[in-house]
């Protein structure tokens, strides 16, 4: 079975031959499915994605189209054998069929491996060439698909000026004229694609043409957009007026985004790039920085203020996903406060301050900087909130969250933090906040075993995500869904624990490319041991898990498991205080654990000092993705252990 998008939209059997979708609607569901790329899709969602004003029965209708397309898809299928191509997944469905035979998720596969590997650059050929005309063309007068057909459109031409630029890094491409002046013709604002233009000309020995197109750039950047040619267009006009361009380019990946920009668009872009996940996040991360050091090399402090601080996309996680980019702009954000002085513009001070808070991500600093984060947190609201500018304020509010985590037990503070930022961004239409609200309540009432109130945040999250185009979201929800029936596992008449474990797996495939290390490593062999903890079993010891940042924590109970006692009993007292972040309690809950399994008394007291004000609330789950079950249990075996004898 294929399903293809990249032009209208259909399914090929083995052999070849065309299945029948049915109509127009039963091809929308199918392509809405394929657009969430193996992601669950609400029932909600599909419904406000296929009808702006929805029908009184369109959720009976919307069943109907998928049985239709299950018959379809899957025609010798048993009666009573559970769908294996479009399944029913939590209060929704999604498409489950491995990524090289959806032809829109193998090129984007064959793209991110060309720009990481050059070699792969006759795959890319082949993947443009497959292209059968726009993404979803016969799906019209939908939202949704538009704004799908705007993101692969500009991946495609991303890929086009990637696989010339890559043939002409490597001695060839003189060929390539007649294809990429098509390609600047029909888009003249790409400046990357001149420059192409220009090195195939004078490839095929066509200097005089070479410098023309690259003065047709200058004139149309100049007169149409007010923009000066970048500098590599104006160095290979050097270059060849020289005689001294290169026939052979450097050799290197291409992993630009398609046009050069200043640094104000390229912070703007880069904002926008960041809630897409996966490669597009990493490279808004990088782009982000090149636009602070671009600014930062004008002199211009105001400049470099606004290029800061107009990166305001949200954050959850308290640990970085690349530290070192983090303290890179930490560091820029301190150098512009400094030269800004006190009493300097106050709008532009708090930007700085809340990204200080921001990107000072609590399990990465040490007591010190924590505490300089903190109070960077602190004056940042306090200036939002006497300039009245509930964006700002936001913003601020969310530096506050991620520098609440200076002790176990917070869960009902960062709660009330989250119902400011969910009711700031709801009255002044702020929807990446709302979205930033609603996980933020997700985690806090996680923490605290409310489940139905977490669920409730969850769902909501999944909608607002599905208008402010945030992949992220189901995720992170697909993450909470996990957590809840692992929770649920434990009860009586509850799921199977490897039911849980097995929606945590399929959690783990989602978050795997979501272009978030910070949260993604150890994160499934913790969950696994909260699993397993929830059932009184032993913690898993399969040598291939990556405990990632939890494993000094998790090490006592995995030798445990082992019946290596003794390294055990080493492991333990080697243990560190766990870093101040959304994860302390449940580490503190498993150095408690091991503790009492080893009769460590000493320790066992701290853990339970340290567990005291956290005992209303479930170890790990104020991550929102995972649970060691109820502090409580921990702290009550870690008092009687220190007060045993």
């Amino acid at each position: 079975m294929r399903i293809d998008v990249l032009g209208v939209v259909r399914a090929l059997r083995d052999d070849g031959s065309p299945v029948d979708l049915g109509g127009p609607r039963h091809r929308e569901v199918l392509a809405r499915l394929v657009a969430a790329e193996g992601r669950m899709v609400t029932t909600d969602t599909l419904v406000d994605d296929l009808w702006t004003d929805p029908p009184a029965r369109a959720v009976g209708a919307l069943r109907t189209f998928v049985a239709a397309l299950r018959r379809a898809l899957e025609p010798d299928r048993p009666p009573r054998n559970p769908p294996r191509v479009i399944v029913t997944e939590g209060p929704g469905y999604a498409l489950r069929l491995p990524r090289e035979d959806v032809d829109v998720h193998q090129f984007q596969d064959i793209l991110a491996r060309a720009r990481r590997n050059p070699a792969s650059v006759t795959d890319l050929g082949a993947a443009l060439a497959a292209w059968r005309g726009p993404a979803y063309a016969d799906v019209t007068g939908s939202a949704w698909a538009q704004r799908e057909r705007t993101r692969l459109e500009e991946l495609r031409l991303e890929g086009v000026e990637l696989r010339a630029r890559i043939l002409l890094d490597s001695g060839e491409g003189a060929d390539l004229v007649a294809e990429l002046g098509a390609h600047v013709a029909e888009h003249p604002w790409r400046e990357p694609a001149w420059e192409l233009l220009a090195r195939a000309l004078y490839r095929a020995g066509r200097q005089a043409d070479a410098l023309a197109t690259l003065r047709r750039a200058r004139a149309m950047l100049v007169d149409q957009l007010g923009l000066d040619p970048g500098g590599d267009l104006q160095r290979l006009e050097t270059d060849i007026l020289n005689g001294s361009a290169p026939l052979e380019g450097a050799r290197t990946a291409w992993t630009g985004p398609g046009v050069r920009l200043g640094p104000r668009t390229t912070v703007d872009l880069a904002r926008t790039l960041a809630l897409a996940g996966g490669d597009a996040l990493v490279r808004s991360r990088r782009d982000r920085l090149a636009a602070i050091q671009a600014a930062e090399r004008t002199g211009d402090l105001s400049l470099t203020a606004r290029i800061i601080g107009a990166y305001d996309v949200p954050a959850l996680w308290s640990r970085a996903d690349d530290p070192e980019q983090s303290r890179a702009v930490v560091a820029a954000a301190e150098r512009t406060l400094t030269g800004l002085g006190p009493d300097g513009p106050a709008d532009l001070r708090a930007r700085l301050l809340a990204t200080v808070a921001v990107e000072s991500r609590s399990a990465d600093l040490s007591r010190t900087e924590l505490k300089h984060a903190q109070q960077a947190a602190r004056q940042a609201e306090e200036l939002a909130r006497d300039l009245a500018d509930p964006a700002l304020l936001a913003f601020a509010l969310n530096g506050v969250f991620l520098q609440s985590f200076s002790s176990p037990g917070l869960a009902a503070a960062r709660d009330r933090t989250g119902a400011e930022i969910l009711d700031l961004s709801t009255r002044h239409e702020l929807p990446n906040f709302a979205v930033l609200g609603r996980l933020v309540r997700l985690q806090s009432a996680s923490a605290l075993g409310d489940l139905d109130a977490a669920t409730a945040h969850a769902n909501a999250a999944d909608q607002l995500a599905a208008t402010t185009e945030a992949p992220l979201v189901s995720v992170l929800t697909g993450w909470f869904r996990a957590r809840a029936t692992a929770a649920r596992s434990a009860e009586p008449g509850g799921p199977t624990a490897a039911t849980a474990a097995a929606q945590y797996r399929a959690a783990e495939d989602a978050l795997r490319t979501a272009g978030m290390p910070g949260l993604h490593r150890g994160l499934f062999p913790l969950a696994l041991l909260g699993l397993r903890l929830l059932h009184d079993r032993p913690a898993p010891t399969d040598p291939h898990l990556d405990w990632g940042p939890y494993r000094p924590w998790t090490r006592p109970l995995v030798l445990l498991a082992q019946n290596r006692g003794e390294q055990a009993r080493t492991a333990l007292a080697a243990v560190p205080e766990p870093p101040r972040d959304h994860m302390q309690e449940a580490m503190w809950c498993l150095t408690a654990r091991a503790a009492v399994r080893l009769g460590e008394r000493g320790i066992a007291a701290h853990a339970a000092a340290a567990l005291r004000d956290a005992c209303a609330e479930h170890a790990g789950a104020a991550s929102g993705m995972l649970t060691l079950g109820p502090v409580a249990r921990y702290l009550a075996e870690s008092e009687a252990c220190a007060g045993a004898g």
